[in-house]
């Protein structure tokens, strides 16, 4: 997780309040799963979706998020899974849907292996999200003019890349910022896990919104 300030900045930048209804696409360790849990309040919702696409992984993903749910005070929490285009069957309308460090992976073997893509999960967020409602992207920067070429090889993406993607579902551009998790020490040529940039990368967010006409 990030230091408390950026945590704060990050929450503030989602627009995530008491009452919403938020999609956690991907929840991990359901770190955030749990701060919007007590963010939303007994009336409030969180989805915490697994894709079915990594469901299997031997650190049981569905299995972590379905104990977290049952968590004391973990009532407003549903756990959810279902192929990445398929979201749209599995949860409840809402007012944001957050992908955290996750875009770049629409890209990759393992997400397109049962068939989803970038324009199609775009798609499926549009569908789930509610007039106004925000879809909120975290992502590994990746070198400004390699598009989608680094999404396998190093994690990483272009921010130019998924903002023409999101917008040509029918999204637009809320607000962004390059600031807010930069680090203008990373070189944008190692992958996300490498030592020298693991939990230190270059980030972007993006919030857009869907439209109410």
């Amino acid at each position: 997780m990030y230091p408390s300030s950026k945590q704060s900045e990050l929450i503030r930048f989602s627009r995530v309040g008491a009452g919403s209804t938020v999609i956690d696409v991907y929840p991990g360790d359901g770190d955030w799963t749990r701060l919007f849990s007590d963010i939303v309040g007994p009336e409030g919702r969180v989805y915490s979706f697994v894709p079915a696409e990594v469901a299997h992984f031997k650190n049981d993903p569905l299995g972590r998020i379905q104990a977290l749910a049952k968590e004391p005070g973990r009532e407003n929490v549903e756990a959810a899974s279902a192929d990445l285009v398929a979201l749209p069957g599995v949860t409840g309308s809402a007012d944001v849907l957050w992908l955290h460090l996750f875009y770049h992976d629409l890209h990759t073997e393992l997400m397109r292996a049962r068939g989803a893509t970038a324009v199609d999960f775009n798609r499926a967020v549009f569908d789930r999200l509610k007039p106004g409602g925000s879809y909120v992207i975290v992502d590994h920067a990746a070198a400004a003019g390699t598009g989608t070429s680094d999404a396998q090889s190093l994690h990483r993406i272009d921010p130019s890349s998924v903002r023409a993607e999101v917008e040509a579902s029918g999204f637009v551009l809320d607000a962004e910022s390059s600031s807010m998790l930069a680090n203008t020490y990373d070189s944008h040529s190692a992958k996300v896990f490498d030592p020298s940039v693991k939990g230190e990368t270059d980030r972007f967010a993006y919030r857009f919104v869907k439209p109410k006409g």
